[in-house]
C-alpha cells in the first residue's frame, strides 16, 4: 500500500489522539490512556515537533508515532539525555502492513541526524528486535524502580552511543495520568465501551 510519513501539524493532533485510542482501546486496560499521555506530551518541553510523525493515505491519517526527551540518571551530578520512542499506533485495520515500521524506521533516521545517542521504550521484543532495538540491561540501564525485563528496550543510535549512558532511565512526567485527568478528557471523544482484556503487545 502507498503512504507517506510527514511530521504531524497541529491541525492533526485531535485526530492521531482519536487513532490512537482507537489503536490502543481495551488492550493494556479498561479504556485507554495513550492518547492523554500523546496531548500531555505535546504540551510539554519533552516534546520534539520532528519527532512527532504521522503515516498518511490519501490525506487520511492511517499511523502516528511520537518519540519525547528522557534522561537516565547515574547519579546526582550525573544524567543524559536519551529518547523514549512511543506511544506508536496503527489504525486497528490496517496493521501489520508496514505502517508501524515505516514509522519506526523514520523516526530513528531523523533522530540519528538530529544527534541523539539512543532511544528506550516498552514494547514487544519480537518486533522491536527487528529495529535493532535489545534488552536495556545490556547497556546497565534500568527502569527507574531499578529493574529490567524483556519488554524494557534501547536502541544505540551509532556506534557505542550508549557506552557512556548508564543508570535509571527516567521518562517524561507526561506519561503519568491520573483518572481525574482521563475522565475529563474522555469527553471529548465519541463513547466507546470499556472492556477488560488481558495485558498483550500488539503493533
Amino acid at each position: 500500500m502507498q503512504f507517506i510519513i510527514k511530521k504531524t501539524d497541529k491541525k492533526n493532533f485531535f485526530q492521531t489522539e482519536n487513532l490512537t485510542r482507537e489503536a490502543f482501546w481495551n488492550i493494556y486496560r479498561q479504556g485507554c490512556v495513550e492518547h492523554l499521555v500523546l496531548n500531555k506530551i505535546r504540551k510539554s518541553t519533552s516534546c520534539i515537533q520532528e519527532l512527532d510523525l504521522m503515516a498518511v493515505d490519501k490525506e487520511k491519517i492511517i499511523g502516528h508515532l511520537i518519540s519525547t526527551k528522557a534522561k537516565v540518571i547515574f547519579s546526582e551530578n550525573n544524567e543524559k539525555e536519551i529518547l523514549c520512542m512511543g506511544p506508536i499506533s496503527v489504525s486497528p485495520d490496517l496493521q501489520k502492513k508496514g505502517i508501524g515500521s515505516k514509522l519506526i524506521v523514520s523516526s530513528v533516521l531523523i533522530a540519528k541526524e538530529m544527534g541523539y545517542k539512543g532511544m528506550i521504550l516498552f514494547g514487544n521484543p519480537d518486533y522491536y528486535h527487528r529495529f535493532g532495538f535489545r534488552n536495556a540491561k545490556e547497556f546497565e540501564i534500568t527502569t527507574k524502580d531499578g529493574q529490567n525485563f524483556e519488554p524494557f528496550m534501547a536502541l544505540e543510535l551509532d556506534e557505542n552511543s550508549l557506552r557512556d549512558i548508564k543508570g535509571r532511565f527516567i521518562e517524561d512526567a507526561s506519561f503519568t495520568t491520573t483518572e481525574e485527568e482521563l475522565e475529563e478528557f474522555e469527553k471529548l471523544f465519541p463513547y466507546k465501551k470499556k472492556e477488560k482484556t488481558a495485558t498483550q503487545f500488539e503493533h
